[in-house]
């Protein structure tokens, strides 16, 4: 059987190369390619369904990301032993594939698409997320789908001062900000990423710098889309339409819904004034047949659509009655839960977040056991957006992948921030709770984790603030409008939506996504310096509440003291089969975990009570200090031989204390001197190269004075 296999070579320029390679795998598929970078490879495939179902006005598009565990020699964990679920971590790639793909589906295109990314092969030096949009994007490019791309994903990171492309895994732990840019070979449409207080100009620079690589895989997919012969798509229709219904529709109700529009009413309010009107005009229509009443409502938001949008435009005013730079009102309190660790609520006009956090121990840290990223994760950040915060009834089926993508946003903006190693010894873990929701719930999630993380007295370096902005622009692109603190109708019906966090000092995580073709950089500088005044007042109306953290933790917030100890009394604070370390968990209370890190033992004591911790760190020094020379100790005698007594000057460290040593004057023998458990103090004068300890009680005792008869003992 022969194989019609063409490939692709994409140079990075660093002679780094990567691969495309299609007509070897999965050849049912719609279009299929490998994706090779060094000895990482993807495999992605997509399928399109050939008809649309019947009354589907938008594009059922999925697009799941999978690591396969035989391609880093990995078997999964748990009773099955099988990939599962996808993972947190493959849920973020997806979004971040699905997030570049969506826009530039045609809008008229609504048949069932699925896109499916495999690792298949991986590199522990070579991310694959950075190349999961290109593998989906060349599928589509080999395929007769329609789609107005070619797109790719590229990571650009600052690494010593220079920009880098696709860094790899190592470099990252040095990168000053790290990214995700996706794009066509015209415009950007997808960011996200996070940054070590930079500058809105150096963000700026790293997207255009992404900008360059992505433009070169596009030029790559479009040849090779050449080459497999795939430049015409497939013929479609998936809309119905009716020219009159919709010209009549506007003349109708644009001036209603422009009028309302303009009253800056509340949410539910003004939703409830749209469907009146659009309930009343198909009331109007008599009796109509269902593909009409579906028409009706699609040509009636498109008059929302133009209306609310051609508002800002014309009016610079929007639908709360705001201007363009304007943040809606802000309230907030911390402390509100006495029982918890650290909580705040934070309130931005109808959005509100409450949000806890929680002290752990190490023994709560998260395993990560994924194919390429494994490990443990000691800082947690879950995000939950129950139905009745929008005032929905839907039933509660755990974080979907808008709650995971959320978090993800916020907890990369308040790592930032947290003290480093030994400054913090806490497992922590942040819980938003969103309660109401009318745009920016994962911006109120970092406001609110920030004051939550000061009441609970964890020393974050700065507080951080984050906005969304949005845009508004016309279809010839020459008039546009940027939104501060956009509302949910405003990210439903406007062109982008830019979530910017940062401190005082600028910014540390972004997310951005576009709708339309064309953003400048000049419109993309001017949301960032916006969105930096937005976020200043943002953190300015936060200090009012709680500038600082607090000087120490809660009363009733657990404790934990870190010690370090030589590597070869681990075992022995263990003991056989963990006896010792679980005899003094019970006995004192205190939660104790142990690890070798750079050849020391780290020793972490966890306890909500001071007594527990320092009856737990008494015995643990005991077992794992080191005798030291000179020094005085108040021993026990252990046993009596004709030479001495052995007496133990710490647990499970006995010493000689010859008969020589005990007194100035001379005994004959050892009897009647000490009896077994008698204390005695002594000192120690040497350890010799055995380690045998070498104690003196005559050192301790003043000499007698010449001439004159040594008292009897």
């Amino acid at each position: 059987m022969s194989l019609n296999v063409i490939k692709k070579v994409i140079d990075l320029g660093d002679g780094r190369t990567i691969e495309i390679e299609t007509g070897k795998l999965a050849k049912q598929a719609d279009g299929s390619v490998v994706v090779k970078m060094g000895d990482t490879m993807l495999l992605a495939t997509v399928v399109s369904s050939p008809e649309a179902k019947e009354g589907v006005d938008f594009l059922p598009l999925s697009v799941d990301y999978q690591e396969k565990y035989a391609s880093t020699g990995r078997i999964p964990g748990g009773f099955l032993r099988r990939e599962a679920r996808l993972s947190d971590y493959e849920v973020l790639i997806s979004r971040l594939v699905d997030r570049a793909l969506r826009p530039m589906f045609p809008e008229d295109y609504h048949a069932d698409t699925q896109v499916m990314i495999s690792l298949i092969s991986a590199d522990k030096d070579i991310m694959p997320d950075a190349l999961a949009g290109l593998a989906a994007s060349a599928a589509l490019a080999v395929s007769d789908i329609p789609f107005n791309g070619p797109i790719s994903e590229v990571r650009v990171a600052k690494i010593d001062g220079q920009l880098v492309i696709n860094p790899t895994l190592s470099q990252l732990a040095n990168a000053t900000l790290e990214f995700i840019v996706a794009g066509n070979e015209h415009d950007i449409n997808m960011v996200e990423g996070e940054s070590a207080e930079i500058q809105e100009e150096e963000l700026v620079e790293a997207i255009k710098f992404a900008h360059t690589a992505i433009k070169i895989q596009c030029l790559a997919q479009k040849e090779l889309t050449i080459e497999v012969g795939k430049t015409e798509k497939r013929v479609y229709s998936h809309e119905h339409s009716n020219d009159e219904l919709e010209k009549a529709i506007y003349a109708a109700t644009y001036d209603k819904v422009y009028a309302t529009a303009g009253e800056a009413s509340a949410k539910d309010e003004r939703a409830a004034k749209f469907k009146a009107i659009r309930d009343e005009y198909i009331e109007s229509l008599g009796e109509i047949d269902d593909i009409t009443k579906s028409l009706a409502k699609k040509y009636y938001h498109d008059v929302e659509y133009d209306a609310i949008r051609n508002l800002v435009l014309d009016e610079g005013k929007r639908l709360d009655g705001r201007s363009t730079t304007q943040i809606r009102p802000i309230w907030s309190e911390v402390g509100y839960l006495p029982s918890a660790h650290g909580s705040a609520i934070f309130t931005r006009g109808e959005t509100q977040s409450l949000t806890t956090v929680t002290l752990g121990a190490k023994d709560d840290e998260q395993m990560i056991d994924g194919a390429f990223i494994n490990g443990y994760q000691k800082f947690l950040l879950h995000y939950n957006f129950p139905g009745f915060s929008t005032g929905e009834v839907r039933p509660n089926r755990g974080a979907g992948r808008r709650e995971i993508g959320h978090g993800n946003l916020a907890m990369r903006s308040l790592k930032r921030v947290l003290p480093s190693g030994d400054e913090n010894p806490y497992t922590i873990r942040v819980v938003s709770d969103i309660l109401e929701s009318n745009g920016s719930s994962s911006m109120a999630t970092v406001c609110a984790g920030t004051l939550a993380l000061m009441d609970a007295g964890v020393k974050i370096t700065n507080p951080v603030s984050g906005i969304a902005m949005g845009l508004i622009t016309n279809e010839m692109g020459t008039k546009y409008a940027i939104l501060s603190d956009i509302l949910g109708d405003e990210d439903h019906l406007g062109d982008m939506d830019f979530k910017v966090t940062g401190t005082k000092n600028g910014i540390v995580a972004v997310q951005m996504d576009l709708k339309i073709k064309g953003l400048s950089y000049e419109v993309l500088s001017n949301a960032l310096n916006q969105a930096k005044d937005g976020r200043l007042h943002i953190l300015g109306e936060m200090a009012k509440t709680m500038s600082a953290p607090r000087e120490d933790y809660k009363p009733h917030a657990p404790r934990i003291v870190s010690i370090k100890i030589d590597k070869e009394f681990i075992g022995a604070v263990i003991g056989p089969g963990g006896k010792i370390i679980q005899e003094m968990q019970r006995e004192t209370g205190a939660t104790i975990s142990i690890e070798e890190v750079n050849n020391v033992g780290i020793v972490q004591i966890f306890a909500d009570n001071k007594a527990a911790i320092d009856a737990a760190l008494t015995r643990i020094r005991n077992i794992a200090a080191k005798p030291e020379v000179g020094e005085i100790y108040e021993g026990k005698v252990k046993s009596i031989m004709p030479f001495g007594a052995f007496v133990e000057i710490m647990p499970g460290k006995d010493g000689l204390l010859h008969i020589s040593e005990i007194d100035h004057k001379r005994f004959e023998s050892m009897d009647g001197i000490f009896q077994v458990g008698d204390e005695v103090r002594v000192k120690l004068l040497d350890v010799d190269k055995q380690g045998k300890l070498k104690l003196s009680r005559k050192a301790l005792l003043p000499k007698p004075e010449q001439n004159k008869p040594a008292e009897n003992k």
